[in-house]
C-alpha cells in the first residue's frame, strides 16, 4: 500500500483552516454586506490568500528561503488558479440551475469555485510556488 503523501495532509489541514476564515469572508460579504459575485469571492482570495502563503510556506512546504521570488509565484498562482475556477465555476452552475434564482446560482457558483481553486492551488504551490 502506497504511503499517504504528508505535504497532502498538511496541505489539507491549512485549507481547513483557510476555507474557515475564506467561506466566511466571502458568504457573509455577499449575503450580508451585499458584494457581488465577483468582489465578494476577490476578498476571499485576497485575505485569505496573505494566510494561506505564511502557512502553506513555513508548515506545509517547510521553505524557509527569504526569497520575493516565493512570494510573486505563489501571487501568481492565486490569481491563475481563481480567474480558472471562478470563470468556470459562474457559467457552469447558471446553465445547470437555469430555473433558480440568481442568489442561489452566485451561492452554489461560490462553493463549486472554491473546490476547482483548491484543486489547482495544491497543484499549483506544490510543483510551482514552493517547488525546490
Amino acid at each position: 500500500m502506497k504511503k499517504i503523501d504528508k505535504t497532502f495532509i498538511k496541505f489539507l489541514i491549512v485549507g481547513i483552516i483557510n476555507t474557515v476564515v475564506g467561506t466566511g469572508i466571502m458568504f457573509g460579504l455577499y449575503n450580508i454586506a451585499g458584494f457581488s459575485y465577483w468582489s465578494a469571492s476577490f476578498w476571499n482570495y485576497f485575505l485569505a490568500s496573505i494566510l494561506s502563503y505564511f502557512l502553506n510556506k513555513y508548515f506545509t512546504f517547510q521553505q524557509t528561503d527569504k526569497s520575493w521570488k516565493y512570494v510573486v509565484k505563489f501571487a501568481l498562482n492565486i490569481v491563475v488558479c481563481y480567474v480558472i475556477a471562478y470563470a468556470l465555476a459562474k457559467p457552469l452552475v447558471l446553465f445547470v440551475l437555469s430555473d433558480t434564482s440568481v442568489r442561489i446560482q452566485e451561492n452554489i457558483a461560490m462553493a463549486v469555485g472554491m473546490v476547482l481553486f483548491t484543486l489547482c492551488n495544491y497543484a499549483g504551490q506544490r510543483y510551482f510556488a514552493f517547488k525546490s
